[in-house]
């Protein structure tokens, strides 16, 4: 499941991706499930997500150095742009079915949201400050190895 051993240092956008998870169709709303451990390879340990975000805005810039994330644009739209200190790539989240495995030691921004996006996250680690790399001069130095 999580590979601990991912670092900055080793780290790759090739590393993240898309999931496509199943949606249940029903007559009165869709379900989608997501369970850690079997649809995506962590345990969540947390959950948060951002609403009533103006149209258009950014959040979010930083990495983390052991914390694997879920990114769903629950409702709405909006672009994740992932760095590994080398290569950026842009990733555009739509469907509440689809979530962007983000792997620790990645920049990642959120923007260009549309009006009314809900963006979750589910995370493998409960909060902890000391993991969070949120100067990008630092997030630098860390990758500058590869």
């Amino acid at each position: 499941m999580e590979n601990s051993e991912i670092s900055h240092s080793n780290s790759s956008i090739d590393m993240c991706r898309v999931l496509t998870f199943s949606k249940h169709h029903h007559e009165n709303g869709n379900l989608t499930v997501v369970e850690g451990g079997n649809e995506i390879p962590f345990e969540i340990k947390r959950t948060y997500y951002l609403y009533d975000i103006p149209g258009g805005e950014s959040r979010g810039g930083h990495s983390h150095k052991a914390l694997y994330q879920l990114v769903v644009a629950m409702s709405g739209a909006f672009d994740v742009t992932l760095d590994d200190g080398r290569r950026r790539k842009t990733v555009t989240l739509n469907r509440p079915y689809n979530g962007l495995l983000i792997v620790p030691g990645i920049w990642r921004e959120l923007d260009n949201f549309s009006s009314g996006s809900v963006c979750a996250v589910l995370a493998s680690q409960y909060y902890d400050e000391s993991d969070y790399v949120r100067d990008y001069d630092e997030f630098k130095r860390l990758t500058a190895g590869k």
